[in-house]
């Protein structure tokens, strides 16, 4: 598993605590890149700006990125451009939530 995918999977298992589904199929990861020294760069959002969370989240998500073993260094970005929507909330995380609209009429007619 590359480095990349390590800290994808430790993404993961950081949650919104008003959604019970992970932030980086809740789309809250705009960029993750990784270069061979092991330093990864997160630009990240939230919901919205007003989150109740704002002040931790960022930082939860730093120290779950720190936690892989092989990263040298995390530099975070939080960013509201462009806002956060349902749309970037992947086909799981919609099910999950109870999200209408999950699988497209033309998928349905195959």
């Amino acid at each position: 598993m590359s480095l990349r995918d390590q800290v994808i999977a430790a993404l993961r298992q950081v949650y919104d605590p008003e959604m019970p589904v992970n932030i980086y199929e809740l789309g809250l990861i705009y960029a993750l890149d990784v270069d061979a020294a092991g330093a990864v760069a997160i630009r990240m959002t939230l919901t919205a700006p007003n989150c109740p969370v704002a002040g931790t989240l960022p930082a939860e998500v730093e120290r779950a990125a720190r936690g892989v073993p092989g990263v040298a260094d995390v530099k975070l970005d939080l960013t509201f451009d462009p806002p956060w929507s349902k749309d970037r909330m992947s086909e799981a995380a919609k099910l999950a939530l109870g999200i209408e609209d999950i699988i497209p009429v033309a998928r349905l007619r195959r």
